[in-house]
């Protein structure tokens, strides 16, 4: 199919199919591999990329038609930091009884980001190498990865209530804003939101920090056993997203958490493994140098992370310097710290870092306009604080660190 160049206005291109912003666009054909199908990284010169693009700071080469093969999402292996060549050799060289263990992979970049409390997967990608293990329906769909390619972030359709875009059609990733381009009619299981690799230097991704992998005729629990027992179990999390597909969540594997924004400093690098019955444990050293006990004003002893508490003490200090600590109610305070998925889902919250508290709990229940002084309000969020009273779906008890500000 012939495509024109052009942008499509942010109200235009809807479809009962899919939901859709839409920049169309033509390239270079997709780049094929040999041997094993792994990624095609090609840095496109400038006069390559169309000038009509939505973020042409951010554009990359347009991936041109799809073609080629398509692969399954079997395998996500994520590390903390990008991947050496050795190790992605040996990774990708795996063999399961004399056989080959890895058919095909994409290396990509893979962090998180919070909205509303709630964490959400970002992975930076090579649109025309990635697209080929998003299932057919997504790979076929070109001018979502037009768009990706043009400086845009794609949206897995799943989540078009739950993650919010400002009234021009912006996302907040961290500190960045990235303009809305396609709601996704698939894709890798764990992975929420897909930008180019572009974007991904500018949200600070470790580059190539992930490996996605299809196993072919091979069992993908086979392969993750002969990985895990050359690497250690903690080198990378491996989800089995196969598994994932069905039960919502791999319970046999550590997890990483790599955050994207302004308080990344504040989690660093976050392991855990899920335990059933919606708990988490993260790793014992990363409690041990994060959250703390101490004492704050008003609400007494609390156990939150330690990069929070200058912030939380300020202020709970400047709440009661302004005779409004009968405003915060000691005795309705339901903690900070507690390392557990939302209620209901297998997504992480900022408690389970200790960067959230839920303060006068009964009279502000989610939902509702809720009770909390709007004094105090303000004076959290001069504090670097974001509100849940502020959401689309309200939760006024709650208050999370959303800057970092040093109280001097």
């Amino acid at each position: 199919m012939s495509l024109a160049r052009g942008r499509v206005p942010l109200t235009a291109g809807l479809s009962a199919v899919v939901v859709a912003t839409l920049l169309v666009g033509c390239g270079s054909p997709e780049k094929g591999s040999a041997d094993v199908a792994g990624p095609s990284k090609a840095s496109a010169p400038a006069s390559e990329i169309p000038v009509d693009v939505a973020d042409p700071a951010h554009a990359v080469e347009p991936p041109g038609e799809f073609g080629g093969a398509q692969y399954g999402d079997d395998l996500l292996l994520v590390s903390n930091k990008s991947i050496p060549d050795d190790v992605l050799k040996q990774i990708t060289g795996v063999k399961v009884r004399g056989k080959v263990g890895v058919a095909a992979y994409e290396q990509l970049s893979v962090g998180q980001f919070s909205v509303e409390n709630k964490l959400f997967n970002i992975a930076a990608v090579d649109p025309a190498g990635y697209r080929r293990f998003t299932g057919q329906k997504s790979a076929e769909f070109q001018e979502q990865w037009d768009r990706i390619a043009g400086g845009e972030v794609a949206v897995a359709q799943r989540l078009q209530k739950e993650l919010p875009v400002d009234g021009k059609g912006y996302l907040a990733v961290g500190k960045q804003s990235i303009h809305l381009g396609a709601y996704s009619p698939g894709g890798v299981g764990t992975v929420d939101a897909v930008v180019n690799e572009k974007w991904g230097e500018e949200l600070g991704l470790p580059e190539d920090n992930a490996i996605l992998i299809n196993t072919g005729i091979t069992s993908p629990q086979a392969v993750r056993k002969v990985i895990e027992k050359k690497f250690g179990v903690k080198t990378f999390s491996i989800t089995a997203l196969d598994i994932v597909a069905q039960a919502g969540i791999d319970l046999d594997t550590f997890q990483n958490v790599i955050p994207v924004g302004a308080f990344s400093d504040a989690v660093g690098v976050f392991r855990y493994r899920p335990i059933g019955g919606g708990r988490i444990a993260p790793d014992a050293s990363w409690v041990r140098s994060h959250i703390v006990t101490e004492q704050v004003p008003i609400l007494g002893s609390v156990t939150c992370n330690k990069f929070m508490m200058p912030q939380l003490k300020a202020a709970l200090g400047e709440v009661q310097r302004s005779g409004l600590g009968d405003k915060i109610h000691p005795g309705e305070y339901a903690g900070c710290y507690y390392p557990r998925f939302i209620a209901g889902s297998t997504s992480l919250s900022n408690h389970s870092f200790g960067l959230a508290l839920d303060l006068n709990v009964p009279g502000n229940q989610r939902g509702t306009v809720g009770q909390m002084d709007r004094q105090v309000v303000a004076i959290f969020k001069r504090w670097g604080f974001a509100w849940g009273g502020d959401w689309a779906f309200t939760d006024p008890m709650h208050f999370e660190l959303a800057r970092i500000v040093n109280p001097g």
